[in-house]
């Protein structure tokens, strides 16, 4: 690979890594780590702002879903055990939104499984949507699978600002994760919703059996759609799905990809997602300072979250000013 100084000094200038620059980091040796996270550091500075930019979720509609992802607790290909309900109440997700606002959480967002959302129940998440937008104190965000271009149009216009699909892995790996859909189909989505005017959220999970190259090629793949923001999940591995036995990334690697992220991605937001949890409050603070800016706070989906009075201190000793909206 490259010289670590060498490359560092290149996005310092504002120059992007080539494709072959990039994939050296393959070559990574375990004693150029501590100088690889320091780069990646030195960078974040420069071009982060010290704003945490905090969100959080409501698991809206739950299991049941048609697609077999091969590491996901909510597909009905897999007998994992959760809870499986329709979209939630108007005054469940009033309520959860209201909690996270008044924690001084930036975005919320509202998260349903299943392939897309549509008919009866696309409408009432408009609903709901039009009524937080109207209320203010957040931005909204939604994550509601592989919608078409009327779908995206419909939550744009009840107030939301950001869609969310994450790629997930990397496309040379994908198809080994899931045969129901691909890549492509996810970025037809993300295209479609940037051309309407969403900011976009579009990240993976690591930790999946795939390699270090292939972690890199999705950093690289998603540069086709630029988005404002990319979280990076560690794989919580459920009981029941065919990933159930998978043996979790090491620490230096989950370490190296934020890295690898913040070289490729040197001004977008790397937001921390699911399965951080499993990590030292160590590991976490280290993530942060090599080029974590942005995070998902209190519960997740199907796994324990965090405690938010927990996050904001995290994030403070990280040297992060929590980010909340002016209301």
């Amino acid at each position: 690979m490259s010289d670590i100084s060498e490359l560092k000094e290149k996005v310092l200038r504002g120059e992007s890594l080539t494709k072959e620059e990039a994939l050296g980091f393959c070559e990574l040796k375990p004693e150029q780590q501590e100088e690889l996270w320091s780069a990646a550091e030195e960078i974040t500075k420069k071009y982060c702002p010290k704003e945490f930019d905090s969100c959080s979720i409501i698991n809206a509609r739950s299991g049941k879903c048609s697609e077999n992802c091969k590491w996901c607790a909510q597909s009905a290909h897999y007998k994992t055990n959760i809870t499986s309900y329709p979209l939630v109440s108007r005054d469940e997700c009033m309520r959860v939104a209201e909690y996270n606002r008044k924690q001084g959480i930036k975005r919320f967002s509202l998260v349903t499984s299943g392939k897309k959302i549509t008919g009866k129940d696309l409408e009432t998440a408009c609903s709901y949507y039009k009524e937080l937008n109207e209320k203010g104190g957040m931005h909204l965000c939604a994550s509601m699978g592989l919608l078409g271009e009327e779908e995206l149009r419909k939550l744009y216009e009840s107030g939301v600002t950001r869609y969310h699909c994450n790629l997930e892995a990397a496309p040379t790996y994908f198809s080994e994760l899931c045969t129901t859909h691909t890549v492509e189909d996810k970025i037809q989505t993300i295209l479609k919703a940037k051309e309407i005017g969403f900011e976009v959220c579009s990240g993976g999970i690591i930790g999946m059996g795939e390699n270090r190259r292939q972690r890199i090629e999705l950093a690289l793949e998603l540069l086709r759609v630029d988005p404002h923001s990319i979280p990076i999940n560690l794989l919580c591995p459920i009981p029941g799905t065919p990933l159930e036995g998978t043996a979790p990334i090491e620490d230096d690697e989950v370490l190296n990809t934020i890295a690898f992220f913040r070289f490729i991605h040197p001004g977008t937001i790397l937001r921390f997602a699911g399965g951080r949890a499993r990590l030292s409050r160590e590991i976490q603070k280290r993530c942060l300072e090599i080029g974590m800016n942005g995070g998902i706070v209190g519960d997740l989906l199907t796994t324990i979250g965090s405690k938010v009075a927990d996050d904001r201190k995290l994030i403070s000793e990280a040297g992060y000013e929590f980010q909340t909206v002016s209301k």
